[in-house]
């Protein structure tokens, strides 16, 4: 049983971002006072009356333009409108019924779906102003008063949203188990493409103009392989070149789609090389624990002599030297060069996120590292490893308890984790090492 899904339509500028937050309750769309800041299609789920539902958020309609994205962003409204079960058409009271009201109007009534009409911008609560009863005009019945931004109305325009749900949506359903993959990445990496390429579809605008996604955006993927969402990220930029506010809550937008990730698909742009913006990107997933991967991108477009391949991957290595457990493969987005190859390491690499070990277990590997390399002493005093635990998953977070925390040298914490790797892998992910220092034992 699907979720029945609404769409949030209308020319830019209306409000649609601000009512989408609103009926979300999460700030996940950009919302600024100017055309054309959201450009694509944003899902998130929301509720009412005790029934889950999914909203999305579209670019601003302009009916007639030559601006090229523009014209995406009209593409991916009309998408948006093909997945609805209702649409929400939003207007604005302060500039009164447009002509371009008018033509998205006529747009929506070809849909054949139910419709919902909203005038926003309804500030103070009770009999709406001489200026309300002008959207009558537009044919879709009684408009309903709102103020996304304060909140009046968006209870009733809900409820008549309500009226127009599937019946199976008031079916009891399990819980979908997914993948959440972060695709994250510099501006221009090929990051949209990825998501294009593994959907099948137009799903997010596909420019060579640097910072075209804006937003974050989910896309549900289903396959042989298992269950997938997709988060295409905004491309996160330099702190010297984020100069826009928009910019900067793109940038805040990749950083939490990198928080509810499970594993994290590093883009890196074979043609630019790996850069030191890369080395930070990847260090913002590292950081938060996630399992990651990292795909070479436009590796059609590259010369290749003997040994082209590894000599890339070393330079991965070396740059990204605090990650080697991140499995590394080359890929196309706009071919589709071994995209597929994804798949069973993202399984992978989540699988080894999720990954538990016995105490007993792990202080058998503990006893046979401290019997081949001796714990470090300092000033006659040697360190004590008494045992290691594991108390936590994504990432594996292991605590290690010791007579001294003093003596626990950074270098020998990473010899037990490299242990621990030999024995169990850990493909893919980080490992968190802790020191607890327990007294003093003979």
């Amino acid at each position: 049983m699907a979720k029945p899904v609404v769409a949030i339509i209308g020319r830019p500028n209306v409000g649609k971002s601000a009512l989408f937050n609103r009926i979300t309750e999460k700030r996940y769309a950009i919302v600024e006072d100017r055309p054309g800041v959201t450009r694509d299609r944003i899902y998130a789920d929301a509720e009412w009356r005790n029934i889950p539902f999914r909203v999305i958020d579209t670019g601003g309609i302009e009916p007639r333009t030559d601006d090229e994205i523009l014209k995406f962003m009209r593409e991916q409204a009309l998408i948006a409108i093909d997945h609805a079960d209702v649409i929400i058409f939003i207007t604005d009271l302060k500039t009164g019924v447009t002509a371009a009201d008018e033509e998205v109007g006529t747009m929506l009534k070809k849909s054949k779906k139910p419709i919902v009409l909203a005038v926003n911008k309804m500030d103070a609560p009770g009999h709406p102003p001489a200026e309300f009863y002008e959207f009558y005009n537009l044919g879709m019945g009684d408009p309903i008063g709102i103020s996304s931004l304060h909140g009046y109305g968006t209870g009733d325009l809900l409820d008549e949203c309500f009226k127009y749900f599937p019946k199976d949506a008031f079916e009891e359903e399990e819980k979908e188990e997914r993948i959440n993959v972060a695709v994250i990445g510099k501006p221009n990496a090929g990051k949209s493409s990825l998501i294009n390429r593994i959907s099948g579809e137009k799903r997010v605008i596909v420019s060579n103009v640097a910072g075209t996604t804006r937003d974050s955006i989910d896309t549900d993927i289903d396959n042989k392989y298992g269950k997938y969402t997709f988060v295409d990220t905004a491309g996160i930029r330099r702190k010297s070149k984020v100069e826009e506010s928009v910019e900067k809550f793109s940038v805040m937008r990749a950083m939490m789609s990198i928080e509810r990730a499970d594993v994290c698909v590093i883009m890196i742009d074979a043609v630019d090389g790996i850069t030191d913006q890369d080395t930070k990107i990847a260090g913002y997933a590292h950081d938060n624990g996630k399992a990651c991967i990292i795909a070479v991108n436009k590796w059609d477009l590259i010369e290749k002599e003997t040994g082209t391949q590894k000599e890339f991957e070393n330079k991965i290595r070396t740059e990204l030297a605090y990650m080697p457990y991140a499995p590394i493969v080359f890929i196309s987005a706009m071919t589709g060069q071994r995209v597929d190859n994804l798949y069973p390491i993202i399984n992978e690499v989540y699988e080894q996120n999720n990954t538990r070990i016995t105490t007993g277990q792990l202080n058998s590997i503990l006893a046979e590292a401290t019997t081949r390399v001796q714990p470090p002493t300092d000033k006659g005093k040697r360190l004590k490893v008494y045992y290691m635990t594991q108390i936590g998953v994504k990432p594996p977070t292991f605590v290690c308890f010791c007579n001294d925390a003093k003596l626990f040298h950074y270098s020998y914490l990473r010899y037990l984790e490299n242990r621990i790797r030999d024995v169990y892998g850990f493909k893919g992910t980080p490992i968190k090492m802790i020191v607890r220092q327990r007294g003093e034992q003979e």
